[in-house]
């Protein structure tokens, strides 16, 4: 399935009403760390189904979201919770490390 992907648009409904955790990637095209975790993304968006909302916003199309939320650098994944950024992490990291990070808000 992948991840969803998100813009200006429906962020609003699809993080900030989500009653479940929501994945956060923060990326562009011409990143090669973003491509990096890319495939880790698309296989967490499936694996978490139904417990965590895994999306994708492309800082390119959405300049406004990534300066909303203070996004410096990419990758950027944020985690939210209920609305409200509740954690960050920059830069690539292996699915595994992830993972446990991401346990705590499952």
């Amino acid at each position: 399935m992948g991840a969803l992907h998100l813009d200006e648009k429906n962020f609003e409904t699809e993080v900030n009403k989500s009653t479940t955790p929501v994945l956060v990637d923060f990326w562009a095209e011409w990143c090669g760390p973003c491509k990096m975790i890319a495939p880790i993304i698309d296989q967490l968006s499936t694996e978490l189904q139904g417990k965590m909302k895994v999306a994708k916003v492309n800082v390119d199309e959405a300049p406004e979201l990534a300066g909303k939320f203070n996004v410096m650098s990419i990758p950027t994944l944020l985690i939210f919770k209920g609305g409200q950024p509740v954690d960050q992490i920059v830069g690539a990291m292996p699915k595994d490390k992830l993972l446990t990070k991401l346990q705590a808000y499952l």
